[in-house]
């Protein structure tokens, strides 16, 4: 994990204009480091779920894991993939039976809570499986949006 010391210093210390735009620089990070340190290929798309679930693996593993930003970071690129996928916005709410706010995902009515999946996947392990979220989230949402 030798670069994601600089890269966490390196977005910690970067200005975003707003939540999305946040989100959205974490999760390009999450896809270098991913091909950089992971040699796996986080393209945004649904095949690449697997990717960050074996990535997931293996961060979870780390003695040194700093939780926070990890799941930031990987939190991110999950909720990218779903952003993306179903034309979805970025926003600040409370997580359900939380006491304060957390980025979510909202789509066609819907929250989704993609960091809170990933601190329970690095946290609970194997049966918090990315794969299954993603096929019921797919699956409740349908088709993905059209793009224009």
């Amino acid at each position: 994990m030798r670069n994601s010391t600089n890269l966490r210093m390196r977005l910690e210390s970067s200005q975003f204009p707003d939540l999305g735009a946040m989100m959205e620089g974490y999760a390009r990070a999450a896809s270098e480091l991913g091909r950089s340190e992971f040699k796996q290929k986080l393209d945004f798309t649904s095949d690449s779920i697997d990717a960050l679930d074996e990535i997931l693996v293996v961060v979870g593993e780390s003695p040194e894991l700093e939780l926070d930003f990890e799941v930031r970071l990987w939190g991110s690129y999950l909720g990218e993939v779903l952003r993306r996928r179903y034309a979805g916005a970025w926003e600040m709410t409370q997580y359900p039976g939380g006491v304060m706010a957390v980025p979510a995902i909202e789509v066609r009515g819907s929250r989704l809570f993609p960091l809170m999946k990933i601190y329970r996947r690095l946290t609970v392990g194997d049966e918090e499986d990315l794969r299954a979220f993603y096929a019921m989230v797919t699956e409740r949402l349908g088709k993905p949006a059209q793009v224009n």
